[in-house]
């Protein structure tokens, strides 16, 4: 398995190799790199597909600490594009992904060719979401993620995908994936839920920006995105139907599609 040291930290990385510019693909809370699979065996051949787990979930190590900052999350996307010789790339970022794609193409634009955001937000997290969240966080750092994952698959994936009959072992594996999180991922937790928004920052991005929603996400639902949107000079914006907030998952198809219309549409 590929792993490349920085900051302290070994990060677990796929790498189909491929002409350039790469798309370098960064996952959301609880999830990894695995979330992208669909993406990376439709797209690879066209493009170098990198995708990578952050700090402290899926197989990259944790360094300790109290929390995993954005702001930390988006240094390390900085060592792994970079050191792994991949920029300027397109940077494709789901929920926590996409909030360490916005501070990239504000603080770092020269690595990048383009910027999608799935399914994120550039405000701070809800204040009504906190205390229930930081609960759940307890709860998982005290008896084990497996107590959360019933909680946390609806925020995760939309009513279509789990409530699908055809999809049931989809569901149980995501939720096993889920549930085998270490009690440590509160670390990442933390750094989501106590983030700084940077709303008022991003009307600063100057790289092409493709910003797409399910519109079943209930984490953050359409309008944040349409905050984006609007903030944005020049960006599109895409919906999912039937999609949650894990549209690679649970519409690959539909959302490898538009990844591909957006990347066809770039000046060569």
């Amino acid at each position: 398995m590929p792993h490349f040291t920085s900051n302290g930290v070994s990060f677990f990385y796929e790498d189909t190799g491929g002409p350039d510019p790469a798309i370098v693909f960064s996952h959301g809370l609880l999830m990894s790199s695995r979330m992208f699979a669909h993406q990376l065996a439709s797209l690879r051949g066209r493009f170098r597909c990198i995708a990578y787990d952050h700090r402290g979930q899926g197989r990259s190590s944790d360094p300790g600490g109290r929390s995993h900052d954005m702001d930390t999350c988006y240094r390390d996307a900085v060592a792994v594009i970079e050191g792994l010789d991949a920029r300027p790339c397109h940077f494709v970022g789901l929920s926590m992904g996409g909030f360490v794609g916005m501070r990239l193409a504000i603080h770092r634009p020269d690595l990048l060719y383009s910027l999608t955001l799935l399914e994120t937000s550039a405000e701070p997290e809800p204040a009504e979401n906190v205390p229930k969240y930081r609960l759940l966080a307890r709860v998982a750092q005290t008896l084990g993620t497996r107590w959360v994952a019933d909680r946390v698959m609806p925020i995760l994936f939309g009513r279509t995908f789990m409530t699908d009959p055809e999809r049931a072992d989809e569901r149980a594996a995501w939720r096993r994936e889920i549930a085998s999180r270490p009690r440590s991922i509160v670390r990442a937790v933390r750094g989501v839920i106590e983030r700084e928004g940077v709303l008022d920052a991003i009307s600063a991005i100057r790289v092409p920006t493709l910003v797409v929603v399910g519109d079943e996400d209930v984490a953050t639902p359409p309008p944040k995105a349409r905050r984006i949107h609007e903030q944005v000079a020049g960006s599109r914006l895409a919906r999912i139907p039937a999609a949650g907030h894990s549209s690679t998952i649970e519409q690959p198809e539909a959302l490898t599609q538009v990844l591909s219309d957006f990347f066809a549409s770039l000046p060569q």
